[in-house]
């Protein structure tokens, strides 16, 4: 397994390499040893490719991912996973605010906590979170699933379109438009498949749906509080 060790390689020589490797299809997995907490670790891959990262790294480590998939054994930043296209994310430990970011495709896994913001703008990746999340989560989410085992803050799912959130715990407070929706056989099944890739310990029944309850998507004066 190629190693690059970035308390000898800089960052830039570290993501050059991976990138020309993903570019390759590179069969071997690669391992980034002593991140240090190192901002946009493992960044712009567009190929099928495998990169552990042995610690924690600063903001928008796995940004603008396709393809590739990547696993931290620590904590995350800022951003993590932003703007990801598609692949797997997977972070151990917790992850800092806005992770998944407008995130177009792809699957982002955290194990831990997720802080505030948390997919926003999301337009279509997959982010379950093992632990609880901030406020303001999935603020204006347009498309794609969030899906929380333990709690969410205040104002989840605010001003969002047709995105899907699943909360197992509680929500301290439902932001603007987002609304309890009802949990079909097709919910279920979509939250069944996710909790199996994510390798979380939990049944579909146990959660609970919110939604867009649209009275947003056209201005209207009888709805003129809730903008």
């Amino acid at each position: 397994m190629p190693t690059l060790d970035m308390s000898r390689t800089e960052l830039r020589e570290v993501n050059a390499t991976l990138q020309a490797a993903a570019k390759a299809q590179a069969n071997e997995p690669f391992e980034i040893t002593n991140p240090r907490g190192a901002h946009a670790v493992a960044c712009g891959l567009d190929g099928a490719l495998e990169v552990t990262v042995k610690g924690s790294t600063g903001y928008y480590c796995a940004g603008m991912n396709k393809d590739a998939t990547i696993h931290v054994e620590g904590s995350a930043g800022p951003g993590v996973a932003e703007n990801m296209m598609s692949g797997t994310v997977v972070i151990d430990g917790d992850a800092s605010q806005y992770a998944g970011a407008t995130g177009h495709g792809g699957l982002l896994v955290i194990k831990g906590n997720a802080s505030s913001r948390c997919g926003i703008s999301m337009k279509g990746i997959d982010i379950v979170v093992h632990g609880s999340i901030g406020h303001m989560s999935a603020f204006m989410a347009q498309k794609g699933n969030l899906v929380v085992l333990g709690d969410a803050g205040d104002a989840l799912g605010d001003s969002l379109y047709e995105a899907r959130l699943f909360v197992r715990g509680s929500v301290k407070s439902l932001g603007a438009d987002c609304v309890e929706k009802e949990m079909r056989p097709e919910h279920l099944q979509i939250l069944a498949d996710l909790l199996a890739k994510a390798g979380a310990d939990a049944k579909p029944e146990e959660f609970k749906r919110y939604g867009s309850a649209r009275t947003l998507y056209n201005f209207n004066i009888d709805n003129a509080d809730a903008y």
